[in-house]
């Protein structure tokens, strides 16, 4: 009886920790809401974005196929140049294509898998030359260049003329760069760079690339 007595009585001090927890809780989130405002009130610059994807962890690809399938959501014209992967059934591929998005693939393989570098080299200028297309064709809001990065890592495409092309494209255009070990100049120059990190693969314990999902 007295326990079920006490029960009905609630403790002062642990009711004013409550109290003065939610409210420290709001003031920081009124406080966190009034920086979140005036960042967005300042933000007023309006231009095409360059985005690099790098990092040696899975879902940069992923990541800027969800940015392309975005923007054709909202009526945008895209275009996809695809380095590296070209030889792989590609779902992004496959649904991108029937909504109008051009796709550029580079059709040889990894390039462990050819081991011919003029091959590859020449491959890749191909593609490349369908990406300065690309890059002074004011009708294309947003371009994806997917594994871009390796091509400047192995010197099938030099960097002083990837930079150039950046640069010289449509002032309203878009570029999403992917690719593990991105060069320092073109981080330097992007405004949005985001850092894939792997903490665990499903390959890593043998488990084998799911349809659908990992491709």
């Amino acid at each position: 009886m007295m326990e079920r007595r006490h029960n009905k009585f609630k403790d002062p001090l642990c009711q004013c920790r409550k109290s003065l927890s939610s409210s420290v809780i709001k003031s920081a989130n009124r406080k966190l809401k009034k920086n979140v405002d005036k960042k967005i009130a300042n933000a007023q610059i309006e231009k095409g974005l360059l985005l690099i994807i790098t990092g040696n962890g899975k879902g940069k690809s992923t990541s800027g196929f969800g940015t392309v399938a975005r923007a054709v959501g909202h009526g945008k014209k895209c275009a996809v140049a695809q380095f590296i992967k070209g030889t792989w059934d590609n779902g992004e591929r496959n649904l991108l294509e029937k909504l109008g998005v051009e796709f550029q693939v580079m059709a040889t393989g990894f390039t462990w898998e050819t081991q011919n570098k003029a091959a590859d080299t020449e491959a890749a200028q191909g593609v490349w030359q369908e990406c300065k297309r690309m890059l002074q064709d004011e009708s294309i809001d947003v371009v994806l260049f997917d594994e871009l990065t390796y091509m400047v890592s192995y010197g099938y495409i030099e960097l002083e003329e990837v930079v150039e092309a950046l640069n010289n494209r449509p002032a309203m255009q878009s570029v999403i760069i992917t690719g593990r070990a991105a060069h320092r100049t073109l981080i330097d120059m992007a405004d949005t760079v985001s850092e894939v990190k792997n903490v665990k693969h499903a390959f890593e314990s043998g488990v084998k690339a799911l349809k659908g999902v990992d491709w």
